[in-house]
């Protein structure tokens, strides 16, 4: 089985050994340049309607896809026709496709589209370009793309940057700065950043403010600060929780801060395949105390019909702090 994400990649100050380095520092190097020269070799195509780019620097775990629902959940009520569009990581459908969830499941199309799919229509597509241009026939007014900062295939109208404003116990949402497999970064920061038109920073609801060496980094761009806020109470009584999320950790943070009687909490690697043997053995470790099964609402799209009313799924969601700077964002750049 797959490991989960290592924290280690996350903390502040990370002091790789000298033969880590010295083994990883070629393979990074090899990366970060494939990256940059994919990037400046696309050829974007302009679907016709506005793109707003929803990525990352890292590999993971940042908190993209609750704000991509959020933006989707924004800009419908506004009227704008969103449609969403993403790779799909984990299904086994190319696309392009658009996600019916009385049809599909996690298996053939991820399970974050299956997730998104109840906020607005989501399309699947290993290539970009012609995820955009199916969503622009069906009708999309606006292209919410979920991840695709370091994918040059399709014209960006709007390309927000995500960043993980979590930095408590240590952490440091780009770790020591170093490109996989080194480190957690798909391209060095400098980079990356450069192409952003703005800068979101997700925070937990109970941190009391972001980080002033990260509201640093932007620069004269602009920044949003969002909080991953609950979006339901977590469920009564004891719980052991498990999640196969970016940072499974910050799940386990998250149901402790809201209050959840967590008896225990098994991290499992990001999308990992819930096996029933898997399933079965977390429920023996609940059961022996005392205690119901918790996952994240991501994870619960994966479950096997028959463990569906035997886990409780708890939501997530994004609310930006400030609303007219959002608003005024969007209107400027879409």
């Amino acid at each position: 089985m797959t490991p989960p994400t290592p924290r280690a990649w996350y903390l502040r100050g990370r002091r790789p050994s000298p033969l880590a380095r010295l083994a990883l520092a070629p393979l990074a190097a090899v990366w970060a340049g494939a990256t940059a020269r994919r990037i400046a070799r696309g050829r974007p195509f302009d679907p016709g309607v506005p793109v707003i780019c929803v990525g990352n620097l890292t590999l993971g775990g940042a908190g993209k896809t609750p704000i991509v629902r959020e933006l989707a959940r924004r800009l419908a009520a506004a009227g704008d026709e969103p449609h969403i569009l993403t790779r799909g990581h984990g299904g086994r459908l190319r696309g392009p496709i658009r996600v019916d969830p009385l049809r599909h499941t996690a298996a053939d199309v991820g399970d974050e589209p299956l997730m998104m799919a109840a906020d607005a229509p989501v399309w699947v597509a290993r290539d970009r370009a012609a995820g955009a241009g199916a969503a622009a026939a069906a009708g999309a007014g606006v292209i919410v793309m979920d991840d695709g900062h370091q994918n040059s295939s399709v014209a960006k109208t709007l390309s927000l940057v995500v960043v993980d404003g979590e930095t408590r116990d240590g952490e440091w949402p780009f770790g020591d700065g170093r490109v996989f497999p080194a480190g957690p970064m798909r391209e060095p920061l400098a980079a990356g950043l450069a192409r952003a038109d703005a800068i979101i920073l997700l925070l937990p609801a109970d941190l009391p403010q972001a980080d002033s060496d990260l509201l640093s980094l932007s620069g004269a761009k602009p920044v949003l600060i969002a909080r991953l806020e609950p979006a339901a109470p977590p469920p009564p009584g004891p719980q052991f929780g498990f999640a196969g999320v970016g940072k499974p950790w910050k799940m386990e943070r998250a149901l402790k801060a809201a209050g959840c009687d967590l008896v225990g909490f098994e991290p499992l690697a990001d999308h990992a395949r819930l096996t029933e043997p898997m399933l079965s053995g977390l429920a023996r470790r609940g059961f022996a105390a005392g205690a119901g099964l918790v996952t994240s609402e991501k994870d619960w799209t994966r479950l096997p019909p028959a463990w569906r009313e035997r886990v409780i799924a708890w939501p997530v969601r994004a609310r930006f702090e400030d609303d007219q700077a959002l608003a005024n964002l969007l209107a400027r750049f879409a």
